[in-house]
């Protein structure tokens, strides 16, 4: 039985060690915090015995077929609850709602787009030219990872306010960049795989649990030997090969070795890897969490219009509210006072009970390394899982995974490395869906 060790305990790991495990692979998986999720994950900011917070809420939609897999394979897949209706909310408490029709795809949102309040009739006329360009020009056109998402949009003449508050609302939440900063390609797939193809890909995946309770290490046990507080130290190279890597107390040796790490850890650990590291930046996300003496809304959640914050998620009966921006450098050296006071004075433009209820706690979560920076270029210089050592393999958000650096994508990658570990073992396996 062949001995596969897999660095980084987030959910390239997590799949990696989920895949190989149930095909007969002795796995060990080495994660360097007491738990599992990476920046998907879940703590007590008031100590273990405290409320178990998200990092920053994160969705799926039902075009994440391989994150959907691999909860299902850890038995977690009950534990999401999946939302048909998006709402659009302006300064004011306006609401639109955007949710499928009876029309096939991709024209199920028709009805509802209609009748969206937030746009006007130009507004409209510009993202369905834009929209019906979109099936043709993901295949024909060759400079789409050359130019950002912004040129394209105004390439195609959308109004200031249809960037605002449609293109920028959507693509900045699931890439985690703004447009101006993001390759066009990416954008293309995300309103092309959640929008476009499939009636029902847009709906939102919201787990009903903390993040960390999807990773369930029981089920995960059952196929990999799981070692937690156990940061790698170094990686030992010999002829073309990883001979081994070390924590602070142990020597490891594998016959195949699966690096789970962000590009920025793994850097000084392999230097001698021939990866462009300089190339890649980072895109934070800051996560606000307010709880409140009272229900502020009775909205599941909603995307919120022409200010800083940009998605509210209810996390409790309307007391307890998850507030989230993405690329959010505004706010990176904003202090801890200020982000809750914007934040506040923003909801209740939204839902003027919030300025009512007595703000009874809060926390901020900026998560500086969210995400590598999805910008023009970047595309051809992310690595593949194949690396020059034959028996050490890549997987991670930023690793060439067809996809952004999202769930799905850091799925994807821990996919694609098991896939070659098997090939490299002799035992071909197709994981990736």
């Amino acid at each position: 039985m062949s001995r596969v060790a897999v660095i980084g305990g987030g959910l390239a790991g997590i799949a990696a060690a989920a895949a190989l495990g149930g095909k007969g692979f002795d796995v060990h998986l080495y994660e360097a915090r007491a738990f599992l999720g990476g920046r998907a994950t879940s703590w007590a900011p008031g100590g273990e015995d405290a409320e178990v917070i998200d990092n920053c809420q994160h969705v799926l939609l039902r075009c994440c077929v391989n994150l959907l897999d691999l909860y299902k394979r850890l038995g977690a897949e009950s534990k999401v609850r999946f939302h048909r209706e998006f709402f659009f909310i302006e300064p004011g408490g306006r609401m639109s709602t955007l949710k499928r029709g009876m029309f096939p795809a991709p024209a199920h949102f028709l009805e509802s787009f209609l009748t969206l309040k937030c746009l006007d009739f130009g507004d409209k006329l510009g993202i369905v030219r834009a929209m019906r360009a979109i099936p043709n020009e993901r295949t024909s056109r060759r400079d789409l990872d050359a130019i950002s998402m912004l040129d394209w949009l105004r390439e195609k003449r959308q109004t200031p306010q249809a960037i605002e508050r449609f293109w920028r609302q959507v693509l900045v939440s699931a890439i985690n960049e703004e447009l101006d900063r993001m390759a066009a390609a990416h954008g293309f797939q995300v309103f092309w795989q959640s929008m476009l193809e499939k009636a029902d890909s847009y709906e939102m995946g919201i787990p009903a649990v903390p993040l960390r309770e999807l990773y369930d290490e029981a089920a995960l046990s059952k196929v990999a030997h799981l070692h937690t507080r156990s940061p790698i130290t170094a990686i030992d190279v010999e002829q073309g090969r990883v001979t081994g890597m070390n924590t602070a107390e142990d020597h490891i040796a594998a016959d195949y070795y699966i690096s789970a790490l962000p590009f920025e850890k793994l850097q000084p650990l392999l230097p001698a890897l021939p990866v462009k590291w300089e190339v890649f930046e980072h895109s934070p996300i800051t996560g606000i969490h307010l709880w409140f003496d009272r229900p502020v809304t009775s909205l599941p959640h909603a995307t919120l219009l022409d200010r800083t914050i940009q998605w509210m998620f209810n996390k409790s009966e309307g007391r307890y509210l998850q507030l989230v921006v993405s690329a959010s450098r505004s706010l990176t050296n904003m202090p801890r006072q200020d982000v809750i006071d914007l934040a506040r004075r923003e909801l209740t433009e939204f839902f003027p009970l919030a300025g009512e209820a007595k703000l009874e706690k809060a926390q901020v979560i900026k998560e500086i390394r969210a995400t590598f920076s999805a910008r023009p270029g970047l595309e051809s210089l992310r690595p593949y899982t194949a690396t020059v050592f034959s028996n050490f393999f890549l997987a991670g958000d930023w690793t060439r995974s067809g996809w952004p650096a999202t769930m799905e994508g850091a799925v994807r990658s821990g996919y694609l490395a098991a896939e070659a570990v098997c090939a490299a073992a002799g035992t071909p396996q197709r994981y990736l869906r």
